[in-house]
């Protein structure tokens, strides 16, 4: 195949969330206490969920992503002081994704990253994500973070996938041809439309919760479908 690149999605690729009761009750509570709102009602709650559906919705409708200091004041909290929110922008962000679960590395990651490393093949991630820290986090918490080139995430670069200009941002900075690439997500609509869009040699998709069930217009079919991260080391040989 002459892969050099391999690029990964983050999301429900290298890792996924897992309900813990105690850890998401606790973001939740850090969360209220810092917008000024604690022991609010549901609907409050109810509507925070609305309007971060509606930025989310724009966003993927312009293929673009805001800071989260923009996400917050102009979308999430606009009614809210803005120097607070905007002091605290980073932090609420962590915590809106944190209520939904603690986020873990998904089986074989460690080992896997470790050795397509091992075996020549130089590694990166693209991510939409709106939080600037919470990717970069997980990675050096899981041991990864050296394996990785480059990071390239939605709220820094302000692309989303699947544009193909964040993809093109992630093999600039690996300086290898996006013809020499491969990129796994979980994500057709996202991850294979895009890295198809940018030229990539070979898209995979990895089997995660709602992934098999969007529709597939025949235009951007996977190059394979792998259920497990471990079936990437048959896919990729040593570099030699």
């Amino acid at each position: 195949m002459n892969i050099e690149a391999i690029i990964f999605d983050i999301g429900g690729t290298l890792r996924e969330r897992v309900t813990d009761e105690k850890y998401q009750a606790q973001a939740l509570t850090r969360l209220l206490h810092l917008l000024g709102k604690p022991g609010v009602s549901s609907d409050y709650l109810e509507e925070l969920a609305r309007r971060y559906t509606t930025y989310a919705t724009w966003a993927q409708d312009h293929l673009v992503e805001s800071s989260e200091q923009e996400i917050w004041t102009r979308w999430m909290a606009p009614e809210l002081p803005r120097e607070r929110i905007t002091a605290h922008a980073v932090e609420l962000t962590i915590l809106w994704r944190d209520r939904l679960g603690r986020a873990v590395p998904r089986p074989d990651a460690q080992i896997v990253i470790a050795e397509l490393s091992a075996r020549g093949y130089r590694l990166g991630v693209i991510s939409n994500t709106i939080s600037s820290v919470d990717v970069p986090r997980s990675l050096e918490e899981y041991g990864l973070k050296n394996h990785f080139g480059v990071v390239i995430l939605s709220s820094t670069s302000r692309r989303r996938k699947p544009a193909p200009e964040i993809f093109w941002e992630a093999t600039r900075a690996l300086n290898v041809a996006p013809a020499r690439c491969a990129y796994l997500g979980d994500r057709i609509s996202r991850d294979v439309v895009g890295a198809k869009r940018a030229g990539f040699a070979k898209a995979i998709l990895i089997e995660a919760h709602g992934s098999m069930t969007e529709p597939r217009d025949g235009t951007a079919q996977p190059d394979a479908i792998i259920h497990s991260l471990i079936e990437l080391l048959g896919i990729f040989p040593p570099r030699t």
